[in-house]
């Protein structure tokens, strides 16, 4: 454990202006207040904080964060306040100490939804000041290095895949290398001990075999660099354990195929001796195809930069070198404390970079759309894992995107207003399908209209998190609007029925019987299929039961093929064509289409399904009178909905006649969906045709138009 005076001589090493007295008064203050605590280890408490101090003070941090991390448990773990805090050491330490305990102990977490809820506030808190997770991750790594004195196992495993989730992806991106190799490490000992095992095993193996091969590599470099008078630093670092057993499982080879098990790094003085110390290289050793990558011109979103390459080196080895300057090196290695800056005057809060902390701002956008915290949780961690493609506006203006990311992706990420409207893209110049996955170095046109909103379809081949959650926050809200007024209508049309007033007075004394807490989500509750209009009748109107008990027999012998609309027609509730997916749904096994006599069957959770009133999948409801709704077409709509019709046709097995129907049926309005052949014989084909139409008079006329066609034997509409 580091004692009092050597952690503010380390301190003092690096930043000779830091407050002295801040340090020792901190240290003592943790020591006192922590008192005769003990870790599962058995050691003092105190231990903990000082090394969590220490970690920091390698990285290099200002004295507020030192001091942080010495008095990061306080708060939660002893009697000092946070008061106390500001009083003794100053607002900007009680901030940040403030920071750290409001993400509360999440390895104590066993809940998913507190791990999630936990996460989202973590990053709330490194948003008002990155420190904030920079101490965080410190306090993890020593927690790491000391998880196998936790005696539970499952508990062992819990905060180690939490590492693996969260707090690794979270120090890739702030570039601290080592914290996360180490964090990496301990988690893969934790959660597959055998591979990691048979991993360390191998490398003692290859050692032995091969001698310092590392060493003479570094050597027959730098002598190759020095020959072209290019001043130069030359390491080799062995990769761990654990990106080894990665690229194992992710490329599907085994041990003895890897061709970069160690990486060596050319460190230079500036960017020009980089690419001259890459011509050297080349030209001395043979270039591994597809191994070369430029990230000085196009940094990670972390802030690195290098030029990345891989040769068959000396002794005819696979080997991957990094070229970078000192600069370069240092971000590298140290991360976001590389880029640890001080304003003029004093003040010591850090200047961020703005291309170093967008994904920050791009998680807090996911943030504001989620619906709840394991929405924000799944996004973020899509987020954080996705590899990385570089694409560019019609400006030049360059955007980092996940890979697999498309245009709708592309849209959201230059603004959310710009992605709701999306109603096409152009990939390099030429109009493209919404799905087209980027690739690097397209450049891509958002082409928008203030008419269009997002499509739920979207949801299939988007990547990123901020889409996903501003997609589904729309989805959400019009999802409520129109629960909402079909709601209203299912409650007007059972109230109507029974000849019973529908009043806001009266919905307002029975909402907590229902547990909503307004008028309005009682609607939309009841739009949503989880409380039944009867219920509510019912529990506004009580004597209502009893009286309607015959009428509820006599209902239920109306709703029959031989029922007339025009009985039912003053109580039903309107249908129009709406979002696929919304409240309203036509069923698949019968095809509804205006014109058509119909039913509604209500389901929990997904609203009101449309049935044609002789559709054979109704008896499986007989038995749940209170699912049915009287519904009846919108003839007032402003504009002709699309509706899919189904029919099923017999058609002559001759060259063209899969042409000649498709133009009948273009000829006579309609738009083939779908087309499926059921079956095939010498003479005929049988298929299904899907068909985009208006209603049952357009259909109609589609299937005479067919019927008038020689090629055509059969054509009858399709219930399946």
């Amino acid at each position: 454990m580091l004692r009092q005076y050597e952690l503010v001589e380390r301190v003092k090493h690096y930043d000779p202006g830091a407050d002295e007295d801040l340090l020792n008064r901190a240290y003592v203050f943790a020591m006192k207040a922590h008192g005769t605590q003990t870790r599962a280890s058995g050691d003092p408490y105190f231990s903990h904080p000082v090394e969590v101090a220490g970690l920091l003070s390698e990285k290099r941090l200002d004295a507020s964060s030192i001091v942080t991390g010495l008095l990061h448990d306080t708060v939660e773990d002893t009697d000092a306040t946070l008061e106390i805090i500001q009083n003794t050491f100053g607002p900007e330490v009680a901030a940040l100490v403030d920071g750290v305990t409001k993400l509360t102990q999440l390895e104590l977490q066993s809940s998913r939804t507190k791990q999630a809820e936990n996460f989202r506030k973590l990053v709330l808190a490194m948003s008002q000041d990155i420190r904030v997770l920079v101490v965080k991750l410190a306090d993890r790594l020593h927690n790491m290095r000391t998880l196998h004195f936790i005696s539970k196992e499952e508990k062992r495993r819990r905060i180690a895949l939490e590492t693996m989730e969260i707090y690794v992806p979270l120090t890739e991106r702030i570039g601290i290398r080592d914290w996360k190799d180490e964090l990496e490490d301990l988690a893969f000992a934790e959660l597959n001990p055998d591979a990691r095992s048979s991993i360390v095993n191998r490398l003692h193996y290859l050692h032995e075999e091969s001698g310092d091969t590392i060493g003479k590599v570094v050597e027959e470099l730098r002598t190759l660099l020095e020959a072209h008078e290019i001043e130069a630093t030359v390491l080799g670092r062995e990769k761990s354990p654990f990106s080894i057993w990665r690229k194992m499982q992710r490329q599907n080879i085994g041990f003895e195929q890897l061709s970069d098990i160690v990486a060596f790094r050319v460190i230079v003085d500036n960017v020009e001796d980089c690419y001259r110390a890459l011509g050297c290289i080349h030209g001395r050793y043979t270039v591994t195809p597809g191994r070369f990558k430029d990230y000085i011109s196009l940094p990670k979103p972390n802030g690195y930069q290098s030029l990345h390459t891989g040769v068959i080196g000396p002794e005819n080895t696979r080997i991957e070198i990094q070229i970078r300057t000192r600069e370069m090196h240092d971000v590298a290695e140290l991360g976001v404390a590389a880029h640890w800056r001080y304003k003029s005057g004093g003040s010591q809060e850090p200047t961020r970079e703005g291309r170093q902390y967008r994904w920050l701002r791009d998680m807090l956008d996911i943030l504001s759309n989620a619906s709840g915290p394991d929405d924000f949780l799944e996004n973020t961690k899509m987020e954080m894992f996705a590899d990385q493609v570089f694409v560019f506006t019609p400006k030049g203006d360059l955007h980092a995107m996940p890979r697999g990311s498309t245009p709708v992706d592309f849209a959201y990420a230059v603004h959310t207003d710009v992605g709701n409207r999306t109603v096409g893209a152009k990939i390099n110049g030429r109009i493209k399908p919404l799905r087209t996955e980027l690739r690097n170095g397209d450049q891509v046109e958002i082409i928008t209209s203030k008419a269009q909103t997002p499509s739920p379809a979207w949801e299939a081949f988007i990547v990123t998190g901020k889409a996903r959650s501003a997609i589904r926050r729309f989805v959400r809200s019009k999802q409520r609007d129109q629960y909402f007024g079909l709601g209203r209508e299912v409650l007007d049309s059972t109230f109507r029925q029974g000849d019973y007033d529908l009043t806001e007075k009266a919905l307002r004394g029975v909402i907590a019987k229902f547990q909503v807490d307004t008028v309005d989500d009682l609607y939309v509750a009841v739009g949503e299929g989880r409380i039944t209009g009867r219920e509510v009748l019912y529990a506004v109107y009580p004597g209502a039961k009893e009286e309607q008990a015959q009428e509820q027999e006599q209902k239920r012998q109306q709703i029959v093929p031989t029922q007339k609309p025009k009985e039912t027609a003053r109580h039903s509730v309107p249908v129009k064509g709406l979002i696929k997916g919304m409240a309203i749904h036509y069923a698949r096994c019968c095809h509804p289409l205006p014109g058509d006599r119909i039913v509604g069957i209500v389901t929990t959770g997904r609203g009101v399904t449309i049935h044609t009133i002789n559709c054979s999948t109704l008896e499986d409801f007989a038995e749940s009178p209170d699912r049915w709704l009287d519904v009846s077409w919108d003839t007032d709509a402003e504009e002709p909905q699309a509706f899919m019709g189904r029919v099923h046709a017999v058609i002559a097995n001759e060259p063209g006649s899969l042409g000649t129907i498709s133009s009948v049926i273009g000829r006579t309005g309609g738009n083939i969906f779908n087309l499926k052949f059921t079956n095939r014989g010498e003479d005929f084909y049988e298929m299904l045709i899907d068909i985009e139409v208006t209603g049952v008079r357009q259909l109609s006329n589609i299937m005479a138009a067919l019927r008038a066609t020689p090629v055509v034997n059969s054509v009858d509409r399709a219930f399946s």
